[in-house]
């Protein structure tokens, strides 16, 4: 079955661009060029991914990103922002976004972040109909468990909601307690590429994890930053 995909962007030249390199790699795509209508398709119908402009002539993209994450929170969401505008890059990850490209971006970056976005979907569309064990599908560390065949996280025997780049993050995390990973290490590993000037993506990625999983942000004890070198899982933080 050939992927879709819905952009919602209101600039009509930019949209049609977006879907003739969207074409080229074989996928299907729809276009809205409002919020409101976006986000309403976007809801109605199945799409592997989304991708969304912040400036948007009815509700904004960081409205549309929230409320669809609020419904629909395996929803694949790909932002797009212009070059200056660092705040709302950083402000759509921490609503839900798994990822974002500045425009004026390339065509080959373009396609690439897609094609990495829909490998991720794939990966749990897998996960999903796999037979594998309970023993091969369940990292357990200390108070944490992360079960790939049910996309279910607890801690301290309380459900964690995750989006779905949050839990792919997190049981990469998991299957490799108290081992350090760069930013660099962590995209190349979950999001499938490395670009430099996007460790935002991380950043906001681990943030919002913090704020589910830590009983205190400001002093985090399950994902502990190592300064100068990166992220891990304590797993004396979830003992």
């Amino acid at each position: 079955m050939t992927d879709k995909i819905l952009i919602i962007e209101d600039e009509r030249d930019i949209a049609l661009l977006i879907q003739t390199h969207m074409s080229e790699l074989g996928l299907q795509s729809d276009i809205c060029g409002n919020g409101q209508s976006g986000l309403d398709r976007a809801t109605e119908n199945d799409y592997q991914l989304v991708m969304l402009d912040i400036m948007l002539p009815d509700i904004s993209g960081l409205d549309v990103c929230r409320q669809l994450r609020e419904r629909k929170p395996l929803q694949a969401m790909m932002m797009l922002t212009s070059r200056s505008s660092e705040t709302d890059r950083v402000l759509g990850l921490e609503l839900g976004a798994d990822d974002y490209l500045t425009k004026p971006f390339s065509v080959r970056e373009l396609q690439a972040r897609v094609r990495s976005q829909l490998r991720r979907v794939h990966c749990f569309e897998v996960l999903e109909q796999s037979m594998k064990t309970p023993q091969d599908a369940v990292i357990c560390v200390g108070k944490l468990m992360v079960d790939d065949r049910c996309h279910k996280v607890t801690y301290d025997n309380s459900n964690i909601e995750l989006t779905s780049t949050e839990f792919e993050l997190l049981s990469f995390l998991g299957k490799h307690p108290d081992q350090v990973f760069s930013r660099t290490q962590l995209l190349d590993s979950v999001w499938g590429y490395h670009h430099s000037g996007y460790e935002h993506t991380v950043n906001s990625h681990i943030n919002r994890l913090r704020n589910k999983l830590e009983h205190d942000v400001t002093s985090p004890q399950i994902i502990q930053t190592v300064w100068g070198v990166g992220y891990k899982l304590s797993s004396a933080g979830v003992a």
